[in-house]
C-alpha cells in the first residue's frame, strides 16, 4: 500500500513539473507573439490556453483518480490473500469432515458390534428358555407316569384286597356247610377254577 502511495506521489511531482513547463513554454511563446505581431488577439490566445491548462488538469485528476481507486497491486494482494484464506477454509473443512468420517465409522462399528452381542445374547436367552420349558415338560411326563402308576398301583392292590376277601367268603362260606348238597361238585371246581384265574391275572 505504502509503495503505490509512493509511486503515486512520483506520477503527481512528475505531472506538476510536466504542467510547469508546459505552463512556462505557452507563456513565453505568447510574449514573443505578442512582441512580433500585434495582430494576433492574446485574449484568443489566453482563452486557448485556459482550455489547455484546464483539460491538462482533468486529464491530470482523473489519471491520479484512477490510480488510487485501481490500486492494483493492493486489490491482487487482497486478492490472493482471500483466495488463501479460502484454501485454507477448505482444507480445514475437509479435515474436520475426514475426522467426521472416521468418527462415525467407528460408532457404525460400535453399534454392529453391540447388535451382533445384542443377537447372541437374544439367540441364548431363547436356547435356555427352550431347554426350560422341556425340562419342566418332562418333569411334568415324569410326575404323571409316576401318578398313573401310582394309580395302577393302587387299583390292582384294591382289585387284589376285593379277590381275596371274595375268597375269603367262599371260603368261610363252604367250611361253614352253608353250601354243602347246594353245589355240586362242578360248581365247586367252577369257582376254584374262576379264582385261581383272577389270581393269576393279578
Amino acid at each position: 500500500m505504502s509503495m503505490v502511495t509512493d509511486r503515486s506521489k512520483k506520477i503527481i511531482i512528475t505531472l506538476a513539473y510536466i504542467s510547469a513547463i508546459v505552463l512556462l513554454a505557452t507563456a513565453g511563446f505568447a510574449s514573443e507573439g505578442g512582441e512580433g505581431a500585434h495582430h494576433v488577439d492574446s485574449g484568443a490566445q489566453m482563452k486557448d490556453f485556459g482550455w489547455r491548462v484546464f483539460n491538462f488538469a482533468v486529464l491530470v485528476a482523473i489519471i491520479i483518480w484512477s490510480l488510487k481507486k485501481a490500486n492494483i497491486k493492493g486489490s491482487l494482494a487482497a486478492r490472493q490473500a482471500d483466495i488463501e484464506k479460502s484454501l485454507k477454509d477448505a482444507e480445514a473443512a475437509r479435515d474436520a469432515a475426514e475426522a467426521k468420517l472416521r468418527e462415525y465409522g467407528v460408532k457404525l462399528d460400535q453399534a454392529s458390534k453391540e447388535i451382533d452381542e445384542l443377537h447372541a445374547a437374544i439367540v441364548r436367552e431363547g436356547e435356555q428358555e427352550k431347554a426350560r420349558i422341556i425340562a419342566e415338560a418332562n418333569t411334568a411326563a415324569e410326575k404323571i407316569v409316576a401318578q398313573a402308576a401310582l394309580s395302577a398301583e393302587q387299583e390292582t392292590v384294591k382289585a387284589r384286597n376285593e379277590l381275596r376277601a371274595e375268597a375269603a367268603r367262599l371260603a368261610v362260606e363252604i367250611a361253614t356247610g352253608k353250601l354243602t348238597g347246594a353245589i355240586l361238585k362242578n360248581d365247586h371246581d367252577r369257582f376254584v377254577g374262576e379264582y385261581l384265574d383272577k389270581v393269576v391275572q393279578i
